[in-house]
C-alpha cells in the first residue's frame, strides 16, 4: 500500500511567484476576468468590462461564435501547423492582433508599455489608441515588433495631422481609423458609479480603494494619467477629471466622412484600415475607396446596443468583397477557437482588446503573457483537431447554424 501511495502523491513544487500562482489557476478568459474583477476598483473594471445600455450587443458578439461551426478531417499529417499571416504587408506570427483601448493605465502604472511589449515579443501586432495614456514615441520606444495607431479625428484638424505625422516618424505601419464614434455611446455602468477619467479618489471611491490597496498605491504613487499623445494641452489632454462622453462629444469630428479618408492618406502616407465597419453596403464602399484593410467591428458592444455580431456578419461581407480587400473581425473573441473559425470563414485574422485588459488587470505584464500563450496554444490545438496545417486550408471548413 506505502509503495502504491507513494506512485500516486505528488507534491507540487511551490511557486513563490503570487501572480503566477494566480495564473495557473485561470482555465480560460472566463477565469481570467473573474481575477481581474477581483483586484481592480469597481469603477475601473467596469469602465474596461462594460457596454451600452443593455450590453446586449457585448453578450451576443461572444454568443454568436457558438453558431459557427467547423467541419474536422481526420487522418491527415498535423505535425507541423503553420500559424502565420500577414495583414496590411505585416508579418503576424498568428492570426490576431491586439485592439486599441483608451486608459489602459487606470489597470495599472505601465498601462500600453506592458502590453506593447509583450506584444513585440511574440510577434502580435499591437494599436495604440489615441486615447492611449503613454505617447506615441514612449511606445514605439520599448517596442521592435508590429505598430499601428488608431485615430479618432478630432475637430482640430492640425491636431489629427500631428499624430499621424507622429506614427509614421515613430516607425507605426498603419493608421486605424475608428468609425463608429460620431457620438458615444451610453455605457450605463460608469453612468451609475458617476465614473471620470482618471478615476476620482474622493469619498465615494475610498472605501473601494481601501480593499484594493495595491492599485491604490500603484495609482497614487505615479505620475498623473493623461491622453499622452496631447499631453499639455490641457483643453485636450484630460489632466482634469473629465466624463468620457461629454469629451469624446467635444472633441472628435461628429462631420467625419468617406471624404476624409483621402485627407487622412495624404497626411499619413500610411495603409488604412476602417475599425467599425457593420453592413455590407459600407464594407463594398471601402474597397471602391481602395482602402487597405476593414476590421468588422461594433466596438465590443461600447456603441449602438443592437449593432450586429462581426462574426455573424463576416460570411456576407465575404461574399460581397472576396478578396479585394483584407477583412478582420473584432469583438466577442475569447479563445482560440473562436480566432480559427473566424478564419475558416474569411478573415484574415481578428482583434480584440478585452482578454488582454482582463490580463493586465488580473497579474500585470504576466497577465497579458498568459493571454498570448493561452490564444497561441489554442488556435494550434484547433487547426490541428480540425485537420488544418495553415490558415489557407481552413477556407471552406465551417458553417453556421444553431
Amino acid at each position: 500500500m506505502l509503495k502504491t501511495l507513494r506512485s500516486v502523491v505528488r507534491l507540487r513544487k511551490f511557486d513563490w511567484n503570487s501572480r503566477r500562482r494566480r495564473l495557473a489557476r485561470c482555465g480560460d478568459i472566463n477565469d481570467l476576468r473573474r481575477l481581474a474583477k477581483r483586484h481592480l476598483p469597481g469603477g475601473v473594471f467596469d469602465y474596461f468590462d462594460g457596454a451600452a445600455e443593455t450590453e446586449w450587443s457585448m453578450d451576443n458578439n461572444s454568443d454568436s461564435f457558438e453558431h459557427v461551426h467547423l467541419n474536422p478531417r481526420v487522418l491527415v499529417d498535423v505535425s507541423h501547423i503553420d500559424t502565420s499571416t500577414t495583414v496590411m504587408g505585416q508579418p503576424m506570427a498568428y492570426p490576431y492582433a491586439f485592439s486599441p483601448t483608451g486608459f489602459t493605465r487606470i489597470a495599472t502604472s505601465a498601462g500600453e508599455l506592458a502590453v506593447a511589449r509583450v506584444a513585440a515579443q511574440r510577434g502580435v501586432p499591437y494599436t495604440l489608441s489615441t486615447l492611449g495614456t503613454r505617447s506615441i514615441e514612449e511606445v514605439a520606444a520599448v517596442s521592435n515588433g508590429p505598430l499601428w495607431y488608431q485615430l479618432y479625428v478630432w475637430k482640430d484638424r492640425g491636431l489629427s495631422r500631428e499624430l499621424v505625422q507622429r506614427a509614421k516618424a515613430a516607425g507605426y505601419k498603419a493608421i486605424m481609423v475608428t468609425v463608429d464614434t460620431a457620438v458615444f455611446g451610453r455605457r450605463q455602468r460608469d453612468v451609475r458609479r458617476g465614473f471620470t477619467l482618471p478615476p476620482k479618489i474622493g469619498p465615494e471611491t475610498f472605501i473601494d480603494g481601501m480593499r484594493h490597496p495595491r492599485w491604490t498605491l500603484d495609482f497614487l504613487t505615479h505620475e498623473p494619467i493623461t491622453f499622452s499623445a496631447v499631453s499639455g494641452r490641457g483643453d485636450v489632454d484630460g489632466s482634469t477629471a473629465i466624463t468620457l462622453s461629454d469629451y469624446v462629444n467635444s472633441q472628435f469630428d461628429a462631420s467625419l466622412s468617406w471624404r476624409d479618408l483621402d485627407w487622412v492618406r495624404s497626411e499619413s502616407g500610411l495603409p488604412i484600415m476602417l475599425k467599425g465597419i457593420q453592413s455590407v453596403n459600407d464594407a463594398q464602399r471601402a474597397v471602391a475607396e481602395g482602402v487597405e484593410a476593414i476590421a468588422l467591428s461594433n466596438h465590443g458592444g461600447r456603441q449602438y446596443d443592437g449593432s450586429p455580431a462581426p462574426i455573424a456578419l463576416l460570411p456576407a461581407v465575404m461574399d460581397a468583397v472576396g478578396d479585394g480587400i483584407e477583412v478582420l473581425v473584432d469583438g466577442g473573441v475569447r479563445r482560440g477557437s473562436d480566432v480559427v473559425k473566424a478564419c475558416a470563414l474569411g478573415a484574415r485574422a481578428v482583434m480584440f482588446g478585452r482578454p488582454y485588459l482582463y490580463g493586465i488587470g488580473a497579474a500585470g505584464e504576466m497577465g497579458v503573457d498568459w493571454v498570448v500563450d493561452y490564444f497561441n496554444a489554442g488556435i494550434t490545438r484547433t487547426m490541428a483537431l480540425v485537420g488544418a496545417t495553415d490558415l489557407a486550408s481552413l477556407r471552406g471548413t465551417a458553417r453556421i447554424g444553431k
